[in-house]
């Protein structure tokens, strides 16, 4: 019945994933890994693998790489029916995944990319709204190229025109800001139209310039200071009604302390913490936090659970290579009800 319901839309640009096998360092060995992820492709992906119906919205060549990307798309479960095939070539990042005291590193290849060249009138924002309840962007979109940046705020303007429900992470990537606007500048606009805010202390304090005082470089964080910082961005956009922050404990690559607050105005909930030993790949744990709060926020009872569900979701997140959250809400809740012993299940 609720695919009937409710239709749920992401806009951004998908990437083919480039990495070393097996923790190599980059050309150790003449290996790369290709998959495809990008943040709003990863939150469709995990909507999707929770039953929701959802249409993912990009720009991709028209060619034998755009066709696979697609087709991964589908497979998943995604309505790609709304993505525009165009443009010269589809962006690319390469990752070095990182281990013990050594941290991961990534290396974009998207300038030029179908999406980066898009121009405004190649999306058509009333057919892509039309029925739909909820729209997800990131900070990622809007730092790739001036013309994407044009098409996020078109694209938030129009959703609230129509009355969808708008979330956005806060995602700061410092590597894409290169084309002139800061982040602040182009982000401050563009969370005027948000009804859901998400993201890390960073993201908050680099994307839309809320400053707090957290030390996230010692591993161990103070709650209070994400009190006091979520608080702060609720007083300077009367639109937002909820944010969320993740709070990641990093103690080394492989080992990382993972939970979450939420702030809806009337109370600051704090989640369970997760201690998650040898991480298999932290790439896409926000987006599939993303995920889950979107899921929780139309399925589930309370802000609570919601946060509690996201949460585990994305301690999942952390088991599984690739991009792409290949969780079911089944495994989700049993994680959340204490299912953490890793048995086999039989």
């Amino acid at each position: 019945m609720e695919k009937t319901m409710k239709k749920y839309i992401t806009f951004g640009e998908i990437m083919l994933r480039l990495n070393p096998p097996n923790w190599e360092r980059f050309f150790q060995s003449p290996l790369l890994e290709a998959t495809f992820g990008g943040g709003e492709a990863n939150v469709a992906v995990g909507l999707a693998r929770f039953g929701l119906n959802v249409a993912y919205v990009s720009v991709i060549p028209n060619d034998a790489i755009g066709d696979a990307c697609v087709r991964e798309l589908r497979r998943q479960g995604i309505d790609t029916s709304l993505i525009v095939r165009k443009g010269n070539r589809l962006g690319i990042y390469f990752l070095e995944a990182g281990a013990n005291q050594r941290p991961s590193k990534v290396i974009y290849d998207r300038s030029h990319s179908a999406i980066a060249e898009a121009k405004s009138g190649d999306i058509n924002w009333d057919k892509v709204f039309d029925g739909a309840s909820w729209f997800h962007i990131t900070g990622i979109t809007p730092a790739i190229s001036l013309s994407a940046s044009e098409f996020a705020l078109k694209a938030v303007k129009k959703a609230r025109e129509k009355g969808v429900t708008i979330s956005c992470d806060l995602n700061f990537r410092k590597k894409l800001w290169k084309y002139g606007k800061s982040a602040p500048e182009v982000m401050g606009e563009l969370v005027k139209y948000v009804d859901i805010a998400l993201g890390n202390e960073e993201d908050c304090q680099k994307s839309i310039g809320v400053k707090v005082d957290v030390d996230v470089e010692s591993g161990r964080l103070q709650t209070e200071k994400y009190r006091e910082l979520t608080d702060k961005v609720l007083s300077l956009y009367s639109n937002i009604k909820k944010i969320a922050i993740t709070l990641r404990e990093s103690y080394s690559a492989n080992y990382n302390g993972w939970s979450a607050v939420l702030n809806n105005r009337r109370e600051f909930l704090i989640s369970k913490k997760y201690e998650i030993h040898n991480i298999v790949d932290r790439v896409g744990g926000g987006d599939t936090f993303a995920a889950g709060l979107i899921y929780g926020f139309n399925n589930l009872h309370s802000d609570r659970e919601t946060l509690e569900f996201a949460v585990a979701a994305s301690c999942l997140m952390h088991s599984i290579p690739g991009d792409l959250p290949l969780i079911s809400v089944e495994e989700v809740k049993n994680l959340v009800g204490g299912a953490e012993s890793g048995r086999v299940q039989r």
